[in-house]
């Protein structure tokens, strides 16, 4: 087993540059206050913590929504989707205290999955775009589709939340590569023995001997954010079925030795 601490000390040094940010100049943003019966009946994640785990989880949505702000593109942005936007943006973080997403200026939100367009009406063909991390002018934005983000959070057992995988996205990107390696949650020592348990993975899925989405064959960076869908929505069974692969996750986010608690 990868000793935590040392992984940590490691990485530690990266930590700070990569991850806290500094309070913004700018005012922020008014927000409603956090609805906890919605967080309840929709948040698997919020709702298997304990009573001052909640009120922590609760405070980390404040800030989100206070510094994030979350823009209707074709749809109303309705507290339901403020929720869910912010609860998969603090998930990945949850366990690191005062860390925040510096490389993230906005979300969009679209009624449906997007073309290449950024259109979600017409012809279906091309269509196929449930959420993605802003390039070139979209820089520092978050596209998302409303149908997406919600049935991420309304099945709690399928290993996928798009939401989620969006906002590993940005915490893979922070050391300037979206490639799969987060530099800022993983020690040097570390890098090569990931990027081969990666390659042996993607060579049982390619073969249909595993359990994990086969678009983590994309890329490297595709099957971070897979694998960390998988490990934020079913933690139990990602440790039976790859109990390596769940060592890994669980040190990166450093998450409780104990195991998440779904």
């Amino acid at each position: 087993m990868i000793p935590l601490i040392l992984l940590l000390l490691v990485a530690g040094g990266s930590l700070y540059f990569f991850l806290v940010v500094k309070k913004k100049k700018d005012t922020p943003l008014t927000v409603p206050p956090v609805d906890e019966a919605l967080l309840k009946e929709h948040v698997l994640f919020y709702r298997n913590l304990d009573d001052k785990q909640q009120s922590q989880f609760e405070k980390d949505i404040r800030y989100f929504l206070s510094h994030t702000p979350i823009t209707g593109v074709d749809t109303t942005v309705e507290n339901l989707d403020r929720m869910l936007i912010a609860s998969a943006a603090v998930i990945p973080l949850f366990y690191f205290e005062k860390w925040h997403y510096s490389n993230l200026k906005e979300v969009l939100l679209y009624s449906d999955a997007i073309n290449m367009n950024f259109e979600t009406k017409g012809d279906n063909i091309g269509r196929n775009i449930l959420g993605m991390v802003g390039t070139g002018v979209y820089e520092g934005k978050m596209l998302i589709s409303k149908h997406s983000l919600r049935q991420g959070f309304s099945n709690q057992s399928d290993k996928r939340n798009t939401a989620i995988h969006e906002f590993v996205h940005l915490v893979d990107k922070w050391d300037g590569d979206t490639d799969g390696v987060p530099e800022a949650l993983l020690g040097k020592e570390y890098v090569l023995p990931w990027l081969d348990l990666i390659q042996t993975k993607m060579k049982k899925i390619a073969k249909g001997k595993s359990d994990i989405d086969a678009y983590a064959l994309t890329s490297n960076a595709e099957f971070f954010a897979v694998v960390s869908e998988y490990f934020f929505e079913r933690p139990d069974l990602l440790e039976q079925k790859h109990p390596k692969l769940f060592q890994y996750l669980q040190e990166m986010f450093d998450a409780p030795e104990g195991g998440l608690s779904q």
